[in-house]
């Protein structure tokens, strides 16, 4: 059985916070065990891809979010997909949703970004579902870095689904600006795609400069992540990363 992560903590010099990564593919599979997935990991801040972004879709993110013990943030048909929920740990400073700009032909993207505070630990948070043609999705990769040091906060983790690998020039992007988790601390399983299709890395949690990555990689194996769930809950596996994150001075 996998060995879990380190749990949240708020301490004096810096705060724990568990961060998921997930495609949730717009709720369109089994949400029970899409929820019964995201409660075991017990993250602090999910990053979604895919969330509903048509008829009530409001209101399914309101279900997601019940049924997985979070609240809403910011994001879902706003950001044309990314979407952001947490616990009621951390404070939430900002919020805003930005829609990238659209190639004719092509999906409308965007971010779900935020300031979240923990305790005297402040994060920017993004969330993003890139383009699956390789020029768009390189501008977008650029733009998110961008909007991530728009936040205005030492310290910043980028999640999301990169419809990309890491020999691919915008994984290679965001992480030469930042610490890609697997490649840092890997902990559990590194392929996110569906089990049974051919092997991937296309999702990713990463963190700036100054977080110390803990452990991330796929929860295969976690108490309460079952094989049966995964498979139910959507057709992308998820990424779980503890991320240590320095407090700011008093």
């Amino acid at each position: 059985m996998l060995a879990d992560l380190p749990a949240s903590s708020t301490e004096a010099d810096a705060s724990v916070v568990r961060v998921l990564s997930y495609n949730i593919r717009s709720m369109r599979d089994d949400v029970g065990a899409l929820a019964r997935v995201i409660r075991a990991c017990a993250p602090d801040v999910v990053c979604v891809q895919e969330a509903p972004r048509f008829f009530r879709w409001r209101k399914a993110a309101a279900r997601l979010a019940r049924a997985s013990g979070l609240v809403y943030v910011t994001g879902g048909a706003t950001a044309s997909g990314p979407m952001i929920l947490s616990t009621l740990r951390p404070h939430v400073e900002h919020a805003e949703d930005v829609l990238l700009p659209r190639t004719p032909g092509l999906h409308q993207r965007g971010l779900a970004t935020a300031v979240l505070r923990f305790g005297r630990a402040r994060l920017g948070v993004v969330s993003c579902h890139l383009s699956i043609r390789d020029g768009e999705r390189y501008a977008q990769g650029r733009l998110v870095l961008s909007r991530l040091a728009a936040l205005g906060v030492p310290h910043g983790v980028v999640a999301g689904d990169l419809n990309d690998r890491p020999d691919g020039r915008t994984f290679g992007l965001l992480a030469g600006e930042l610490q890609d988790g697997w490649a840092v601390k890997p902990w559990g399983r590194e392929h996110t795609t569906r089990l049974g299709d051919p092997l991937q890395r296309i999702d990713a949690v990463f963190a700036s400069g100054g977080v110390e990555v803990l452990g991330c990689g796929v929860p295969m194996g976690l108490p309460g992540v079952s094989e049966a769930d995964l498979r139910a809950a959507t057709d992308h596996l998820p990424v779980l990363a503890a991320l240590r994150v320095p407090a700011e001075p008093a």
